[in-house]
């Protein structure tokens, strides 16, 4: 982690050098080019719109933190998270600017999610954190993001990109689509006790079906209907930060926005607990319920009988069909925040200046 941080800085350091030495060649240029129209000058007018000396483009470096909120917060609240699961991303960016007070962004950007109940939740909240430090789920996932923003600016610009204003308040909306894959470590054994082959590694969630995707469910089961949930999720991005320009050809911005998911399952986690007889493998039971890995008082178990014929031992409340054996809450769609430092390069303008002849 630490080379990686050191590779970005010096990353971000040659560009701010590579834009300073584009500023000195870009006024020799421009003297040069004063020089030569005013010798042809003949008092025309311009043909063009003043809105078109706005237009140029950038292409940008970004680095990124991530912060997961949903059913495996610590909390029920729809602005929990754990802050020590902050994980790090890394984004490429270009924008079109269009007017004196928008742009065009389109972005790729990879990082990582994370979240633990064993770790996050307060196993002395007897109210809610307690169900949740038993729950015991964990996850991690990789997400590949592609979005394309509108970035909205406070503060016009009424000149070229040369003389754009020094710093401006922005706010941003617009659409991404990311790939998701959430994973979690497998424990040692199964539920019998027996060696899991998968042991020590991260296993994806999705192909296992933990909540009956994969199972024949009955009308009458609380997951009834349930189906497999995509790896391609659209989201909608949104937020607001602040840019400032370094030199003529570098901007620095930072911003604070979030990433609204058309899921419940970034997390693998979403609706009840099904009978454990009705899962397709000893792992796919293993990583559904996970309670028993706490060692709790066994005088909270109870024993129930699955649709496999294989008896299952199991803490009240978890792991087995009920309607009251939530895993997850439906109800609210997964989010994360993305907090960004963005360093921006001009490529150049393409305004059109007026001819002089």
């Amino acid at each position: 982690m630490y080379m990686r941080g050191l590779s970005l800085a010096c990353l971000i350091l040659f560009l701010i050098a590579l834009g300073y030495s584009a500023d000195a060649q870009i006024k020799r240029k421009s003297i040069k080019k004063n020089n030569k129209r005013i010798s042809h000058f003949r008092g025309q007018k311009q043909h063009h719109s003043f809105s078109n000396h706005k237009r140029y483009s950038a292409v940008g470096l970004s680095v990124n933190s991530l912060n997961y909120y949903g059913d495996m917060a610590p909390t029920s609240s729809a602005a929990s998270t754990d802050i020590s699961f902050t994980r790090p991303g890394i984004g490429l960016s270009f924008d079109y600017r269009i007017g004196g007070r928008s742009a065009l962004q389109a972005q790729y950007m990879f990082g990582s999610l994370r979240g633990s109940d064993a770790e996050s939740a307060d196993k002395n909240d007897l109210s809610n954190g307690i169900y949740r430090y038993k729950r015991n789920l964990s996850f991690r996932n990789r997400i590949n993001e592609f979005s394309l923003i509108t970035v909205v600016d406070l503060f016009e610009n009424t000149g070229n990109y040369v003389s754009r204003v020094r710093w401006t308040p922005y706010i941003y909306l617009g659409v991404a689509g990311l790939t998701s894959n959430p994973k979690a470590l497998a424990p040692a054994t199964d539920l019998d006790g027996n060696s899991l082959p998968e042991a020590g590694q991260w296993v994806a969630l999705r192909p296992l079906g933990t909540e009956g995707q994969y199972s024949k469910l009955e009308s009458t089961d609380a997951n009834a209907g349930i189906q497999p949930y995509s790896k391609f999720v659209l989201a909608v991005p949104f937020g607001a930060g602040a840019r400032l320009r370094i030199t003529e050809t570098l901007d620095l911005w930072g911003d604070i926005g979030f990433r609204y998911a058309f899921t419940d399952y970034l997390d693998d986690l979403s609706q009840n607990y099904v009978d454990l007889g009705v899962l397709n493998s000893d792992l796919a039971r293993t990583m559904s319920y996970r309670t028993g890995e706490l060692n709790l008082s066994p005088s909270n178990e109870h024993s129930y009988v699955g649709r496999d014929g294989v008896t299952y031992t199991v803490e009240k409340g978890y792991g087995s069909e009920h309607p009251d054996n939530k895993r997850g809450g439906r109800k609210q769609n997964d989010l994360y925040m993305v907090t960004s430092i963005r360093l921006t390069y001009l490529l150049g303008a393409t305004f059109h200046q007026a001819k002089f002849r």
